[in-house]
């Protein structure tokens, strides 16, 4: 039996560094990203990879409480997006009608 736990275990590692991989990976593409899209989707994606690491140590450490705080982190994350999606979206607004205004005002003078 200790060698079932022992090969649990090596597996749950594997995976923390594969999602601890793909973490990094989304911060990149969070930095780099070309537009805010992309990097709204990464901030999403390194939350969502952040809560499934908390979850797979919750098994591996055998600790209830971090089923807790991964609930606590997903809510978190989720309105983290929100808010920059909202504000992305009120930029993205302003912009075009400033952008408009600015054509407006080039039609009117023409």
């Amino acid at each position: 039996m200790a060698s079932v736990d022992l090969a649990y275990s090596v597996l749950l590692v594997c995976v923390l560094v594969f999602l601890g991989c793909g973490i990094v990976a989304a911060i990149i593409r969070s930095v780099i990203g070309p537009r805010i899209a992309d990097r709204i989707i990464a901030v999403n994606m390194a939350g969502t990879l952040t809560v499934i690491c908390l979850a797979v140590l919750s098994v591996l450490f055998n600790q209830g409480y971090l089923a807790d705080v991964c609930l606590i982190y997903v809510l978190i994350s989720f309105l983290a997006v929100v808010i920059f999606t909202k504000v992305f979206i009120t930029v993205y607004y302003d912009k075009q009608k400033k952008t408009s205004s600015v054509e407006k005002e080039r039609e009117h003078h023409d």
